[in-house]
Formats: structure tokens, sequence, C-alpha cells
């Protein structure tokens, strides 16, 4: 089974909200995870991906490039078997690029809303070689991995980790903060619904603990 300590946050960015977002004025990461399974190495979400006018004129985004923070965890993309996005916002899916060939695990209703115009940068999920396997609902990624629908986007998923300490949730953006968790409200509800001893947030480096859990 899988420890705590397989699993990797990658901090790809760091980015300041525009005036029209609901977080408007504040700054937040925007992370990637890896898994390190014995099927290989498991990818969640790639990060806001190279400049882009959009993306630099309202988020002024502070990059750190997939490959390095790859590298700070001792992998690179070329080693990594699979790729799972939560969902294809452009600062989830920005260094899809990076695996061409390799199976990227998306809900089909995600493949669908990302068509729509202004829904994501579309170079960024349609490049050479992009190969997307869908799904639809929850299904096993590999032994101890799976996606579960949770709210954001009509395909948005959350990955589920089994652990020898308890299970470990990357939430996505299901929530944008661990402060939400202790809230209450549908979402944090659903998620703790998944028993997780940890849950790990896209836009947030906190991470909401069990309690009574320790510290890892």
């Amino acid at each position: 089974m899988l420890s705590p300590a397989d699993v990797f946050v990658l901090h790809l960015a760091d980015l300041s909200f525009p005036s029209w977002h609901p977080r408007a004025g504040g700054k937040a990461p925007a992370n990637g995870f890896l898994i390190r399974h014995p099927d290989g190495d498991f990818v969640v979400d790639t990060g806001i991906g190279p400049p882009h006018p959009f993306i630099d004129r309202a988020y002024r985004p502070v990059r750190w490039p997939l490959p390095d923070a790859l590298a700070g965890v001792g992998t690179r993309p070329a080693s990594v078997s699979a790729v799972i996005n939560t969902h294809l916002h452009f600062d989830h899916c920005g260094g899809n690029a990076f695996f061409a060939g390799v199976p990227i695990f998306v809900q089909a209703a995600e493949l669908e809303a990302a068509t729509a115009a202004d829904y994501t940068i579309r170079e960024f999920v349609d490049f050479p070689g992009a190969k997307y396997e869908r799904l639809d609902g929850e299904a096993d990624i590999a032994p101890g991995i799976r996606v579960v629908l949770t709210p954001h986007t009509p395909g948005h998923q959350s990955v589920v980790i089994e652990t020898d300490s308890g299970r470990i949730v990357i939430a996505g953006q299901a929530l944008e903060t661990a402060e939400e968790m202790h809230e209450g409200g549908d979402v944090a509800r659903l998620l703790l619904s998944l028993d997780p001893a940890r849950i790990l947030f896209s836009h947030d480096d906190r991470v909401w603990q069990k309690p009574g859990e320790r510290a890892v």
C-alpha cells in the first residue's frame, strides 16, 4: 500500500487574482501533484503552462516549470505513466503537452465542456499526441487510486488515494481553501464522506487534516 510520503505537492505557479475573480486582490498557488505508485508515477494536474498573453495580463503569474518541479521530487516527464486532470481550466492542464502519448484521465463531460469558447486555452488541451482517456463518473485509475465526481466544473473530479495512514484526497478546486472545510457546506460534507485523513488543494498550500490526525 502507498504511504503519505508517496504523494508530493508540485508548486507550479503563484497567481494574483484579477478584479473580476471571486478572490480578487488575493494570491494563491497553482499546485499539481505527483503520486509515486508501483505502476509508475502519476501526475495530477499540470499547471498554468507557458507564457500566454491573457494569462500573463490577468493573473501576473510567477511560474515554476513542470519539469523542474518533477526533478525536485526525483522524476521527469518521460517517467510519468499517466496524468489525471481534475478539470481542464488553463491552470490545471497547461503542461499537458509534456505528456504526448501518455494516458490523460479526464471526465468525458469535462472534455465536452472544454470545447466551448473561453472555457480554457485550446492549445493546452489539443496538442500533437494528446491521448485522453474519457471517464464517465467514478473510476479506478490504478490500485489504490480512484477518481470521484466533485463540484466546480461539469466534469470536475477529485482523486482518492489509499495509504497506510488513511485516505488522501486531492480535492482539486472542489474547494478553494482548506479553511472552507471548517465552514461546512455541501462540498465539504461531500469530501468528508470520502473519509479522508488529509485533503490537498490546488489553490491552497494548507492541508486539511482529520481531527486528531498526526501531521506528516
